[in-house]
Parts: C-alpha cells; structure tokens; sequence
C-alpha cells in the first residue's frame, strides 16, 4: 500500500505569522483520494423526488440510509440510462437528477453519471427512426447530458459494453443497429468527442463487462484511431463467486499496461447462494427470491475485504464502485448489498468500514509541533485537516504552511 500513502510535513501558523511552536494539535482526515464508490441511485427518489411508476425508494429513510452510505463512500454513480432520463422525447429527468448530484456534492461526494451510450434501456421513440437520424440525435444527447451538468458531474461512463454492442440481440433497440453500421470504433470516437467538446474537463470512461481479449483490441483499436479515453472501466460483478486475488491481479495487469488508470466501475459480491455456473448472462438468472443467510453473509464479508485490499493494493486502480448498497431493489434481485432489506448492517459493511474507515483512515488524533512550529504526517492520500484548517497528503506535496489560531 505504500504507493497509497504519503507523508507530508507540516509548519503550523498562528494567526500572527508566527509558527507554534511545542502546541499540541488535531489532526484529522476528511476524505480519501481514492474514489470508493456506489451507485446513488436510491438517493434520486429520496432527494429528487418519486418517479411517476415509483422507483422503490419511497419506503426508505434517507437520513438512516444517508448515514450508511457517507459513512463509507466518497463517489456516488447516478443513473443516466437515456430511455429513462427521456421516456417522452423532449421530457427529461433534469431537474431530479440535478437536485440529486448537488445534493450529494454538498456533502463532499463527487459524482459520476452511467452511461452516455448504450444499446440497453433506450427509449422506444427512436425505433423507426434511420440511422442518420439516431446518430444525430445520439449526439445531440450526449452534448445536453454533459454540458448540462458540467461542473456538477465531471466523470462519465462515455459508452458502456461496446465489445457487444453490434451484435446485441436481446430485444430491439436504436443503438445496436447503428454500431453494426458504424463500428465499434466509430461510436467510441463518437461518444468521447461529443463528451469531450461540451465539457474538455470531465473525465470520460471506456467501460465493459467483457474482460477478454476482444475488450484489449477494442482499446487498442480505439488508442490506436487518436480517440482519447481518460479511464479504463472494469465491471466484476461476481454472483458466481468471487474469482480470486490471483485472477484479480492478473486481469488488472493486463489492462494496466495501457498506461491508464483502472476504475473498477460495477463490483458486486452475493450474500446468498451463488448463481449456477453454467449461466453465461447473469441478465438470465432471475428468480423469485434469493435471499441473504448467515453463511453468505460471513462469505461475502471476507470475501469484500480480500477484493478491496487486491484492488487498493494494484498502483493502476484508481477507483471502486460497489454495486449497491442495500439489498432492496438490487440489481436482478440478488442480495450483493452491505445492508439488508430491512436496513440492518450485513457483516460485510462493518468488514468494509474496518478498512475504509479504520485501517486506512487516520481519526482525530494529538500531535505535538516541534520547536519551529513543524510536525509530520503520515497517511493515505487525500483531504486532513489540523486543528479545522485543511491540507492535503498527496505524491506532490512534501511541505505545506497552514495558519490556525494560536491554540488548537
């Protein structure tokens, strides 16, 4: 984890310009650098407001869920799927989306938007369409979507599963169409270049459930056409099973040798019983009920502390975004959240918090300043703060300067 923690030494300041010298201070951490992250799509019904057809968070407190979630996590995804943010053409879902992410960045969360392209969830008003005309109107969404929300959601999964988008074939959508007749390449280069002119500060994400080598030539096909892409998205979401450290490492190392960073974008680990290995799309195991127990339980909470530890430990992971946090309305109904239906904490979410928020996290703690007013710090990168004034650890900073009152 050394390449996760830093050092920096700091020269506290009274408000006279002088340093305090032999004062005890606090220090303290605020925020990690490192993205740990979850969906916050619950959070659109309980801030924003319900959805006409009810989103299934109507019946949670947001003040007992809020507190969950900010306890562990520091980067929220919201939901953009374009056949739900414009079911009616010309009808968006701005305003709670929006209401949402400021929300949620007032609270210190930076907040990410999933996805700009797809071939699933679209609305049906594009069926019948010609291509010219989806294209046009593809790219239309796109630069609205990200100019809308520019300086509010920076990061976006520019286009989602594209290894597969041409050959799609499960129900009739306007994208897959278009892909077959453009190319893959062609509508990475789209998604990125209409991305990128409405908003050259926002980090756009490649990101794919296929972890093959057709998802390597596809980067390599894209790298190689002068597409620029700033992140490399990485789905595991593991309802057969966790796949080990070992897998884990070598998939990363594979797609670290781009140069990129690694957003480890949709991770889920179950509760319950693992789905049958046979099922080749998790999108077709769907049952009735698939309860959390006891023995998942305790699996899933080792399990989650092996893959962040795994995941931290790689220098090229730059982010982790958990799949949910609760139980309630998971996706496909499986139990992969770290708190159950009923709002109780599953072993997993203490498990994770002991690291997030124990081992790697440095809580209020006295520190003597020497006799030039300087004392040192050591921690994982991110956000500190000494006697309430903030400072920064990071690879850049070795000394810094903060002026507090003259006494802590």
């Amino acid at each position: 984890m050394q390449h996760r923690i830093g050092e920096v030494t700091l020269t506290v300041l009274g408000t006279d310009g002088r340093p305090l010298a032999d004062r005890v201070v606090t220090v303290e951490q605020r925020r990690h650098a490192f993205a740990f992250g979850n969906i916050g799509f619950n959070f659109v019904g309980l801030v924003g407001g319900p959805e006409p057809t009810g989103d299934g968070a109507a019946d949670l407190d947001l003040d007992r869920f809020a507190e969950l979630w900010l306890g562990l996590f520091n980067t929220a995804t919201l939901p953009f799927y374009w056949g739900r943010y414009e079911p009616t053409r010309g009808a968006t879902d701005v305003a709670r989306l929006t209401a949402t992410a400021r929300w949620l960045a007032e609270r210190g969360v930076v907040v990410k938007g999933h996805p700009l392209v797809w071939h699933t969830v679209q609305p049906s008003w594009l069926l019948g369409l010609g291509l010219d005309e989806v294209e046009r109107l593809l790219r239309e969404r796109v630069r609205q979507v990200v100019g809308g929300f520019a300086g509010l959601i920076d990061t976006w999964d520019a286009i989602n599963e594209a290894v597969i988008m041409p050959v799609f074939a499960n129900g009739e959508n306007a994208i897959t169409p278009l892909a077959r007749d453009r190319g893959r390449i062609a509508m990475v280069r789209l998604a990125f270049e209409e991305a990128r002119a409405a908003n050259p500060a926002a980090t756009l994400v490649l990101n794919d459930f296929d972890l093959s080598s057709a998802y390597e030539c596809l980067i390599e096909g894209v790298l190689e056409a002068g597409v620029r892409i700033d992140a490399i998205g990485l789905q595991t979401h593991m309802h057969q099973g966790y796949r080990g450290e070992e897998y884990m490492g070598a998939m990363l190392d594979r797609f670290a040798r781009y140069g990129l960073p690694l957003h480890l974008t949709e991770s889920t680990l179950v509760s319950g019983h693992l789905m049958p290995g046979h099922i080749e799309d998790l999108n077709d195991y769907q049952i009735p009920h698939w309860p959390t127990t006891p023995e998942g339980e305790e699996r899933q909470a080792d399990e989650i502390v092996r893959h962040y530890r795994s995941l931290v430990a790689h220098p090229a992971v730059q982010s982790i975004n958990y799949w949910g946090l609760t139980d309630r309305g998971a996706w496909l109904g499986a139990p992969v959240g770290l708190i159950r239906a009923d709002g109780t904490r599953k072993p997993s979410y203490d498990a994770l918090s002991a690291l997030i928020k124990g081992e790697w996290w440095l809580p209020p703690t006295e520190m003597r300043t020497d006799a030039d007013g300087s004392v040192t710090v050591r921690g994982f990168h991110g956000d500190y703060a000494v006697a309430g004034t903030p400072f920064r650890i990071s690879p850049e900073e070795k000394t810094t300067t903060v002026t507090v009152g003259s006494a802590d």
